[in-house]
């Protein structure tokens, strides 16, 4: 994105675009918190909602100091989401759960998103010790990369996310766009089918 210069404005465009076409499914954005700050908190959020935008998740902007950037999305309508690692204590999870709205976003790996292996029992046992401080979604991401994992984590979470398979296969097919739709169509039609055949209505 940066290499093509790819402003947050131009994102918002795209989400316009995208709800001139779908009012129904949810958008989060998901990044930095400095695109954000360079905007404004409150011309964000205006643009955010004029957009479409459901949801905002800010991955380097910890609930504690997120005060003025809650408000300003609050007003608007737009939820808040927060990230919660395997390494977060309870009265993290206490401070996350006050502060998230829409569903909250746990990583279920340590390290680098798109890699190692997913520990679903892990998983499971994390998501049941969050439910007991939140009555939000909770959404699983990080090292989800095929139809198997989206499925495994599918049966223990509300939520799956997949951010990282996805781009891999944009970056890989860049310069041909067509080629680009068929194959991320694909990779997400098997994971869907296999998040049905999980047994869970989750989404991703």
């Amino acid at each position: 994105a940066l290499a093509h210069k790819v402003s947050l404005s131009d994102v918002l465009n795209m989400v316009s675009a995208f709800r001139s076409r779908d009012q129904q499914t949810p958008v989060v954005l998901m990044g930095y918190l400095n695109p954000v700050e360079m905007m404004g908190y409150e011309t964000f959020a205006r643009r955010a909602s004029e957009a479409g935008v459901d949801g905002v998740l800010t991955v380097d902007m910890p609930p504690e100091e997120a005060g003025d950037l809650i408000a300003a999305l609050g007003a608007r309508n737009i939820d808040p989401i927060f990230l919660i690692s395997p390494e977060s204590t309870v009265s993290r999870f206490k401070i996350i759960a006050e502060k998230s709205q829409g569903f909250i976003y746990y990583v279920s790996l340590k390290g680098v998103t798109g890699v190692k292996v997913i520990d679903t029992d892990a998983v499971a046992a994390k998501v049941t010790e969050l439910k007991s401080f939140t009555a939000l979604p909770i959404g699983v991401g990080f090292g989800i990369k095929d139809a198997e994992s989206a499925a495994a984590v599918a049966s223990v979470a509300d939520g799956v996310v997949v951010g990282s398979a996805i781009v891999k296969r944009v970056a890989a097919n860049v310069k041909d766009p067509e080629k680009t739709i068929a194959e991320i169509t694909s990779f997400l039609a098997g994971l869907r089918q296999a998040m049905d055949e999980s047994g869970k209505n989750n989404r991703a």
